[in-house]
């Protein structure tokens, strides 16, 4: 070989060696962390501008993630309210049957089959209706609350303190913990 196709061929061979990836066996010398990636060149100087954008990108991106995990919590409210709201609705249908119901019972008092059909048939609403969600509650011996109950009347009483609930007209409804409909009730003056 002459003199300048080995100058060439050396000159060939430091380009690749200064190209080439750090050995992997080396000493750690040369490796690049992830840590390294992101962190801002020494000296204070600016990220280069792409990694601003990346930040930027990241950043976004975190943002559409928090947005669509709050849009996801917000629907399963709002559609176990429209949940609610259909069953509250359903029962406001029902109630009044149930009602009567029980008033027929009241009056029948007998071991009579056809009571005990009509017995059979409102404890299967009941239990239907507490299926949903809805349950009943009748406040008799309690202390008068405005916020559940509704006075229907006033009766002299020796036997319970002013502002006890005597009776029960019409039993109140709860659907989910909120008032469906107040307890009508007698109180005690």
């Amino acid at each position: 070989m002459d003199r300048t196709t080995q100058h060439d061929t050396a000159a060939a061979d430091e380009e690749f060696s200064a190209a080439a990836p750090p050995d992997p066996d080396a000493s750690g010398a040369g490796e690049t962390s992830f840590a390294d990636a992101e962190a801002p060149p020494a000296g204070g100087a600016k990220p280069a501008p792409e990694q601003d954008e990346a930040a930027k990108y990241l950043e976004l991106a975190k943002r559409t993630q928090a947005d669509f995990d709050n849009y996801r919590k917000r629907m399963a409210r709002e559609n176990a309210a429209a949940a609610d709201r259909g069953a509250a609705r359903l029962a406001k249908e029902l109630l009044p049957a149930l009602d009567h119901l029980e008033l027929a019972l009241k009056a029948a008092e007998s071991d009579s089959d056809v009571v005990k059909g009509f017995a059979m048939v409102r404890d299967e609403l009941l239990a239907g209706l507490g299926r949903s969600g809805i349950q009943s509650f009748s406040p008799e011996g309690e202390r008068f609350d405005p916020n559940e109950h509704e006075a229907m009347a006033q009766r002299q009483s020796e036997d319970a303190e002013p502002g006890t609930v005597l009776e029960v007209y019409q039993r109140g409804y709860r659907v989910n913990g909120a008032m469906l409909r107040p307890a009508r009730v007698i109180v005690a003056e």
